[in-house]
């Protein structure tokens, strides 16, 4: 089975989380989501602020990803932060363009956070609704599951 494992992170801990979980599973790839620089504020309080607006216009962060065939892979496992309980909203721009090319393959969702995550699965789910989730867990908690370890 062959794993991409695609992030987005804010602070930095997603991305040390995304960074031991391709480092643990064999036969994975590693990706960032970027949006460009002025997208989101340093300060998270800004943020949240730029990202409830987002999701209550629709007007979704424009991401930056190589060029990736993402058929190559059985599993996409995809990391984000929590956001006012939820994904950010990088997330929902790559799960629009994974269901906009048809991706069939199994994904599952990593979160980091510092607060409640109370809609995180629900949010992801809806998010995503055209594809295959398996499911949803806090850092690495289900990772040997989703991998069939």
């Amino acid at each position: 089975m062959k794993t991409l494992i695609i992030y987005y992170s804010w602070s930095g801990n997603t991305k040390r989380v995304a960074e031991k979980i391709h480092h643990e599973v064999k036969n994975s790839d590693l990706v960032k989501i970027k949006v460009p620089a002025e997208t989101f504020s340093a300060d998270m309080y800004k943020t949240n602020d730029i990202f409830k607006e987002q999701l209550k216009t629709n007007q979704l962060p424009q991401i930056n990803l190589p060029k990736v065939d993402f058929e190559q892979y059985d599993l996409i496992l995809i990391g984000s932060p929590v956001w006012d309980s939820m994904p950010a909203s990088p997330i929902k721009s790559f799960l629009n363009e994974l269901q906009r090319v048809n991706y069939s393959g199994k994904i599952a969702s990593f979160f980091t956070d510092v607060g409640q995550d109370r809609n995180y699965d629900q949010t992801f789910k809806t998010w995503g609704k055209n594809l295959n989730i398996i499911g949803t867990g806090r850092d690495m908690s289900k990772i040997n599951e989703w991998i069939g370890v």
